[in-house]
Parts: structure tokens; C-alpha cells; sequence
């Protein structure tokens, strides 16, 4: 029997935003350093989101802000999950 690889939201989305910073910094050409510095986030917690994916909603914020990303949270939540079709066609009429 062939088994799937089951993936966890709980550790591969914290891993894909850390990817993504990583990216985002060196395109800007920052060092870690230079990051933690204009973040005011400490080396250390740069460094441990860079490599265990973990960090505080907080410094998280200050680095996006460095990183000129701060939009993108703008996303998170913002789209409404709708329980059925009638939810939808409600709302389009109730917006005229």
C-alpha cells in the first residue's frame, strides 16, 4: 500500500513565510544583522525564524515593515468563507 505524505499547516506554513522573508530580505541585499537592526527584533529571533520558523506575531510586524510586506497581512482572514450558494446571492443583493 502506498501511502500519501500528510503535511501540517501548523509547521509547513510558519516554514513557507519564513522562506518567503528570507527571499524577500536578500532581494533587498540585507544581512540578518542589518534586519534585526532596523526591525529592532534581536539577531537571535531573526536568526531562529530564518532556521526553526518560529518567532512572535510582534517582531513578525516590525520585520514586514522593513521588508516593505506589510500589505500582505491585509490578506489573512479577509476573505469570507461561505457555507452555501445562498449565502453568496444574499449578499450580492443586500450590496445594491
Amino acid at each position: 500500500m502506498i501511502e500519501l505524505e500528510q503535511t501540517n499547516p501548523v509547521e509547513t506554513i510558519p516554514e513557507g513565510i519564513a522562506a518567503r522573508v528570507r527571499k524577500r530580505r536578500k532581494e533587498l541585499g540585507l544581512t540578518q544583522a542589518e534586519l534585526a537592526k532596523r526591525s529592532a527584533v534581536s539577531l537571535g529571533s531573526v536568526k531562529r525564524f530564518e532556521r526553526e520558523h518560529k518567532i512572535s506575531l510582534e517582531a513578525l510586524v516590525r520585520i514586514s515593515v522593513v521588508l516593505r510586506s506589510t500589505g500582505d497581512f491585509d490578506q489573512l482572514f479577509a476573505r469570507r468563507q461561505y457555507r452555501s450558494i445562498q449565502e453568496v446571492i444574499d449578499e450580492r443583493r443586500n450590496a445594491r
